[in-house]
C-alpha cells in the first residue's frame, strides 16, 4: 500500500498538489454555502412572528453546521468507482470519483465536491476490501497535520498484484495523541463498527464492547447517521444521548457538533428523572439502593397508586334545569371496576371517568325522550355532582407524595409490598426518620427514579425517536425502565461492558437489561477488537476478567505499538513522591495524562501535586497544550481516556468498593483508560490476579 508524503513529490502537478487544490476549492465552496445561508432574507416569507422565529432559528443552526473548522479535515478519503454507482455496470462504462468527508459540500452549480460520510455512496470507504471491492477501483486515505493535507495512501482494490496490508495512515490516526475532549472517528470507522452505525432506525441495538473498542464513538456516529437518513422524522420526535455523569458528557460533547449535528440533547439518568420540587440531596445504603432499583418496586408503586381508588356507596345525582338524573351506585361501581380492569394509566382513567358517568346520564335522557348531543355530555361531565364523585372515587395523586408515603409509612408499605418485597427489604427502603413533606425530604437518586415511575403510572411519559444509552451496565432495572419510557415508540442504541459494571445493582446480562428497557427483541453485537488500549495494557487488565465477567471474550488490540507499560512497587512512605515522579515523567511525552486514584486518596494526591508545583485539572475539564494533567477519582474514570495513565495504589481502588468483585471491576476500568502508556505505582500488595 504506497504512502506518499510531500518530500516525495516535487512535480507541480503531482497528486498531492492536486488534492491540496481540491481541498482549497472545497473550503471556498463551503464558505460560499455559508454565505448564501447568511444572506437569506426571510422578511416576506413568514406568515407570523412565530414562524419567523422558528425559521430564523433553523437558519442560525444551518450557519453553525456549515462552519469550517480550521483543524478539522474537510475530507479524509477518496473513492474511485469503476462504474457510476447505481448506473451502468457494462464494460467501458465511465466511473466516478468521490471525496468523503464530515459533511456535504457542493460548488456553485450544485455538483458535489465532498460527499457526506453517511451517504450510501460513501459506504465502501469503510466496508470495501480486496475480497469485496464493492466496485471501487481505488480507495485513498489522506493524512493531515494541523489541518494541512500532508500525505496520502492508496489501495488498489481491484489490482490482483497488490496485496492487502494494514494502513499506516489509519494506524497513525488511531494512535494520535489525545489532547482535549473526545473526537470523532469518522475517518477510522472499521467494517464491524460501520455495520452497527448504519443499522436501521427501526431496531434497537445493544453493543457489548471491551475497553477501547470504540463503542461510545459507534453510538454517537450511529445517531449522526440516523439524523442524516431520517432527519424529518427525528426532528419531530427528538434524540437524546444519556451518559453516566456530567464529566463524561463534557468529554463527548464536541463529537456530534464536529459532524454537523447540533440538536442532540445530552443528559444523565438523574437529569431525566429530575422533577421540580424534588431535590436530590441524600444517599442510600447499598442494600436500600439495590432494593429501590429492583423492578419489583414498579408493582409496589402500582398497587399503592390504585389503592386510592374507591367504590361508590351512593348514587350520582345530576340536576339540569327542573330535571334530576340519577345514576345508581351499582352502575357507577361497574364503571369504576371496568376502568380498573383495563389497567390504563391512572390519570387517563380519571379523565375518562366523568365522561363515562355523563354518558350514563345521557342514556337516561334519551330514554326520557330527549335528544342530547356531545355538548350536553361535556356539560354533564363538568357538573359539580359529577366532579365531586370523581374526586371522591378517583382522587388526584401527586407522584412525589405517593413515594414519600411509601418510604415513610411502614404499614402503607407493608400493605402494598406484601408478597413482593421481603420484610428485610421493606425495612431497608423505609426512612429511619420520615420526612414531613416533599420539599424537606432528603431524596436519593433511587428515590427520584421511583417518583418518575409513579409519574408515568399516572400520565404517560413522552417518547423520543432515538436514545443512545452509554455505560448502560451500571443501571438498575428501575433506571432501565426510566430510560425505556423515553423511547417506547422509538429505538435505542445501548452501549456498555458487563466487565465494567461497578454498581451494586449492575446488570448480569444484556438480555435482562433489554427486557427492563422494554426492548427484549434488540440485537446484541459484541466488539472485541480494541483500537485505543495498547496490547500489553489490555493483556494485563484482562487478567481480571475470570473474576469479574467470566463469560466475556478477552479483548485484542490492533495497535502495532505494545504500549509503554510498567508496574512500580515502592515503600509506603514514598508512595506520594513516586506518583508525582511518574506524573513528571509522563508529562515529558506528548498528549494527555490522567492520574487515577481511589476517591479516598484524592486529597493526599492533590496536596502532593500542589507541593510539587504540578498544576492539574478536574475530570471533564478540557485539556490544553499547557495543562495536560488531570487528577481523576476512580469513580469518575469510566468512559474517559488519556494518552498516559498513572494509576495510584490499585489495592485502594478495590478497597473503596463495598465488595471485592465491584472493586476489581473498578480497577479494570482504571487500568484500561490508557491510550499510549500505563504506569502502576503501589505500596500495598497487588490484587492476587495481578500479582
Amino acid at each position: 500500500m504506497p504512502s506518499h508524503a510531500p518530500d516525495q513529490q516535487h512535480d507541480a502537478h503531482n497528486p498531492l498538489d492536486r488534492e491540496r487544490a481540491h481541498l482549497t476549492s472545497s473550503r471556498a465552496a463551503l464558505r460560499a454555502m455559508r454565505a448564501d445561508v447568511e444572506a437569506l432574507d426571510i422578511t416576506d416569507v413568514t406568515a407570523n412572528w412565530v414562524n419567523a422565529e422558528v425559521l430564523a432559528f433553523q437558519i442560525d443552526e444551518r450557519i453553525k453546521a456549515l462552519a469550517d473548522l480550521a483543524h478539522t479535515p474537510l475530507f479524509f478519503g477518496r473513492l474511485d468507482y469503476r462504474h457510476a454507482p447505481g448506473g451502468d455496470l457494462a464494460e467501458g462504462a465511465e466511473g466516478e470519483r468521490f471525496y468523503i468527508g464530515r459533511r456535504h459540500v457542493h460548488d456553485a452549480d450544485g455538483d458535489p465536491m465532498v460527499i457526506d460520510w453517511r451517504a450510501p455512496v460513501s459506504q465502501p470507504f469503510y466496508r470495501a476490501s480486496k475480497k469485496q471491492p464493492m466496485d471501487v477501483e481505488l480507495r485513498r486515505r489522506f493524512g493531515y497535520t494541523g489541518g494541512e493535507l500532508t500525505a496520502y495512501e492508496d489501495e488498489h482494490l481491484t489490482d490482483p498484484d497488490e496485496g492487502e496490508r494494514a494502513s499506516r495512515l489509519l494506524q497513525s490516526e488511531i494512535e494520535r495523541p489525545r489532547v482535549g475532549p473526545m473526537r470523532d472517528i469518522v475517518a477510522t470507522i472499521q467494517p464491524e463498527q460501520d455495520e452497527i452505525v448504519r443499522t436501521g432506525i427501526g431496531g434497537t441495538v445493544c453493543v457489548q464492547g471491551a475497553p477501547g473498542t470504540g463503542k461510545t464513538a459507534v453510538g454517537l456516529h450511529r445517531i449522526a447517521y440516523l439524523l442524516y437518513a431520517h432527519r424529518e422524522r427525528l426532528a419531530r420526535t427528538g434524540t437524546l444521548v444519556i451518559g453516566p455523569n456530567r464529566s463524561f458528557l463534557q468529554y463527548i460533547e464536541q463529537v456530534l457538533p464536529a459532524l454537523g449535528e447540533l440538536q442532540v440533547r445530552q443528559a444523565t439518568v438523574d437529569d431525566l428523572v429530575a422533577r421540580e420540587g424534588v431535590t436530590v440531596r441524600g444517599a442510600d445504603e447499598a442494600e436500600a439502593a439495590r432494593t429501590k432499583g429492583d423492578a419489583r418496586m414498579a408493582e409496589v408503586l402500582r398497587r399503592a397508586l390504585r389503592s386510592h381508588v374507591s367504590l361508590p356507596t351512593e348514587p350520582v345525582v345530576v340536576v339540569r334545569g327542573s330535571r334530576r338524573w340519577r345514576v345508581p351506585a351499582y352502575e357507577v361501581e361497574e364503571i369504576v371496576t371496568e376502568l380498573l380492569g383495563r389497567d390504563i394509566r391512572y390519570g387517563a382513567a380519571r379523565e375518562a371517568l366523568p365522561q363515562r358517568i355523563a354518558h350514563a346520564v345521557l342514556v337516561r335522557m334519551e330514554q326520557a325522550g330527549e335528544a342530547p348531543d356531545d355538548r350536553v355530555q361535556d356539560a354533564v361531565a363538568r357538573n359539580a355532582a359529577v366532579k365531586a364523585a370523581v374526586k371522591a372515587l378517583w382522587p388526584p395523586v401527586d407522584p412525589a407524595k405517593l413515594v414519600l408515603r411509601l418510604l415513610s409509612d411502614a404499614d402503607f408499605l407493608a400493605e402494598h409490598a406484601a408478597g413482593v418485597l421481603s420484610a428485610d427489604e421493606q425495612k431497608a427502603v423505609l426512612w429511619a426518620k420520615p420526612a414531613r413533606s416533599v420539599k424537606s425530604a432528603k431524596w436519593s437518586p433511587a428515590d427520584a427514579v421511583l417518583i418518575d415511575e409513579a409519574a408515568d403510572l399516572i400520565q404517560r411519559t413522552g417518547s423520543l425517536g432515538h436514545v443512545v444509552l452509554d455505560e448502560a451496565q451500571d443501571l438498575s432495572p428501575m433506571q432501565y425502565r426510566a430510560v425505556g419510557r423515553r423511547c417506547t415508540t422509538g429505538s435505542a442504541t445501548v452501549l456498555g461492558d458487563l466487565a465494567q459494571g461497578t454498581t451494586p445493582w449492575a446488570t448480569g446480562s444484556w438480555q435482562e437489561a433489554l427486557t427492563h428497557l422494554g426492548k427484549p427483541e434488540a440485537t446484541v453485537e459484541e466488539l472485541t477488537q480494541g483500537f485505543r488500549v495498547p496490547r500489553e495494557v489490555i493483556a494485563y487488565a484482562s487478567r481480571l476478567l475470570p473474576a469479574i465477567a467470566p463469560g466475556l471474550m478477552e479483548a485484542t488490540s490492533v495497535r502495532e505499538s505494545p504500549g509503554d507499560f510498567s508496574v512500580r512497587a515502592v515503600a509506603p512512605d514514598g508512595l506520594d513522591a513516586a506518583v508525582v515522579a511518574a506524573c513528571r515523567e509522563a508529562l515529558t511525552r506528548e498528549g494527555s495524562i490522567g492520574l487515577i486514584a481511589a476517591d479516598a486518596r484524592i486529597p493526599a494526591l492533590t496536596a502532593a501535586l500542589e507541593a510539587a508545583g504540578l498544576a492539574h485539572l478536574s475530570p471533564g475539564t478540557e485539556t490544553t497544550a499547557e495543562s495536560r494533567l488531570t487528577l481523576v477519582p476512580a469513580t469518575l474514570a469510566k468512559g474517559l481516556e488519556y494518552d498516559y495513565v498513572v494509576l495510584d495504589e490499585p489495592a485502594a481502588v478495590v478497597d473503596g468498593e463495598p465488595d471485592e468483585r465491584t472493586g476489581l471491576r473498578r480497577l479494570y476500568v482504571a487500568l484500561t483508560r490508557a491510550v499510549s502508556g500505563l504506569t502502576v505505582v503501589h505500596a500495598k500488595a497487588l490484587p492476587e490476579r495481578l500479582a
